[in-house]
């Protein structure tokens, strides 16, 4: 692969600057896309484009994402419209009485929501921003909450897609031996601690421990006045569904809840696979919300295309997001970033230069998952070097992935946290963005103090 060196970081450059100029992030993605191939192939910008556009949409793992965000999409939809979704807010509002439990409430449920980041955020602000909402909470501030427990969660809970996809990793690029990967990660756990940090820091700012920072306090003031989002979009509205005769709603909490409990079983069932998860939860959903009369068999069938359909502009995000990281593939970012830092790197500082420089591209990439696999042959023969214990090491590159995934602009689990609170996305990347910031600098204070511990 030919180096570009400090040229790669250009187009991330105007990516970021664009999309914190226009609020734009398809547009400012594209523009990074068109930059890079300018940098590449400038005497081809327009097959290069077109090239590396169907090679995004012919990889698995983008056919995987657009099945999953869209069959989801069409599962919250008909939970939402034959009111299971609405039963669900009206339970947690029982508990949720106060400003500050609403928020604490939705903390504990993204805990809970552990198998898969997706589900996380797409299942849990759908049903709590009618809670929120009654409080005056801004989406902005409930979009926070649902994301810091997204990635965090699942990459601390070793039975989650994470867990799985890096066990993977781990024996797929000789860093484990084959069946030995999952326990790999597991002995990594206890030093993941950015999303430790992550996860503890939002009862201190929904309890207001930590003051509104940045953006986030704007937010929060319009929302005092009613105005709940700087921005509008279009989302999935929680409604009551189906009446009675007395105007009494039809559903109940268990219409939301099996399906959820359903959804959790058949994807622990296919081994931690959502996709088969969800299409086998849409075959005992749609029965079931027909028999129980809550909507008709057509209608429930139009809902499948109605909720595919709300699902396409983040997902429109989530693919020009790959296309930009398979340009910065090509220009070497990555090994770039990582040549770049090597010599800077020492026993005691090894975890955090590895924290920070992995972070750093995952943020830039929007990629949580795919640089790891170029990471981990390089970073962790460099630890076997210097003998920093393994562990450490795959808690602090986990670390990183967790940040990449809950501060980048145009990362998966921020573009659905956003679209399912109700929120843009360059709306809840901003206000929550000090806040990511801040438990990465706690996590890079963690990686230190314990290597002076150690040493």
């Amino acid at each position: 692969m030919e180096s570009y060196g400090i040229v790669s970081l250009l187009p991330t450059v105007v990516v970021i600057a664009t999309a914190i100029l226009t609020h734009r992030p398809v547009a400012a993605l594209l523009a990074g896309v068109v930059v890079g191939i300018l940098l590449i192939e400038p005497g081809n910008v327009i097959g290069r484009l077109s090239d590396i556009g169907l090679e995004v949409m012919q990889d698995e793992t983008i056919a995987w994402v657009i099945a999953v965000c869209g069959l989801m999409g069409s599962l919250i939809y008909i939970l939402i419209q034959t009111g299971g979704a609405s039963a669900f807010a009206r339970k947690m509002a029982t508990h949720a009485n106060s400003r500050s439990k609403s928020l604490l409430v939705t903390w504990f449920l993204g805990m809970v929501m552990f198998i898969d980041d997706y589900l996380n955020a797409i299942a849990i602000g759908n049903s709590m921003k009618k809670v929120t909402d009654k409080f005056k909470v801004s989406r902005a501030m409930l979009s926070y909450v649902v994301d810091s427990t997204a990635a965090p969660t699942c990459v601390i809970v070793p039975i989650s897609t994470w867990a799985v996809f890096f066990a993977g990793v781990l024996e797929s690029t000789k860093a484990a031996s084959v069946g030995d990967g999952m326990r790999m990660y597991i002995s990594g756990i206890p030093f993941m601690f950015y999303p430790f940090i992550a996860l503890l820091l939002v009862p201190l700012v929904a309890t207001g421990k930590i003051p509104l920072l940045g953006r986030m306090r704007i937010a929060e003031e319009l929302a005092g006045q009613g105005r709940l989002a700087m921005e509008p979009v279009e989302q999935l509205e929680v409604t009551e569904g189906p009446v009675d005769e007395a105007g009494n709603p039809k559903s109940n909490l268990w219409v939301f809840l099996i399906p959820l409990l359903s959804l959790i079983g058949f994807s622990w069932y296919f081994d931690i696979d959502l996709l088969r998860g969800v299409i086998a939860t849409l075959f005992l959903t749609i029965p079931l919300v027909v028999a129980l009369k809550l909507i008709g068999a057509y209608a429930a069938l139009d809902g499948v295309l109605e909720g595919f359909k709300i699902m396409l502009p983040p997902l429109a995000i989530v693919v020009v997001a790959f296309m930009f990281k398979t340009v910065n593939d090509q220009l070497g970012l990555p090994q770039y970033a990582i040549a770049t830092v090597e010599p800077l790197m020492s026993p005691l500082f090894f975890p955090l230069v590895v924290f920070l420089t992995m972070a750093l591209i995952a943020f830039a990439t929007g990629s949580s998952w795919g640089v790891f696999a170029i990471a981990i042959p390089i970073v962790m023969p460099l630890a076997a070097a210097m003998e920093v214990p393994t562990p450490l090491v795959i808690g602090a590159l986990l670390s990183a992935s967790s940040f990449g995934s809950h501060a980048c602009f145009y990362g998966d689990a921020t573009v659905l946290s956003a679209q399912a609170c109700g929120v843009s996305v360059m709306e809840h990347a901003l206000t929550q963005l000090p806040y990511a910031l801040l438990a990465a600098v706690l996590a890079s204070v963690a990686y230190v103090t314990y290597g002076l511990t150690v040493t």
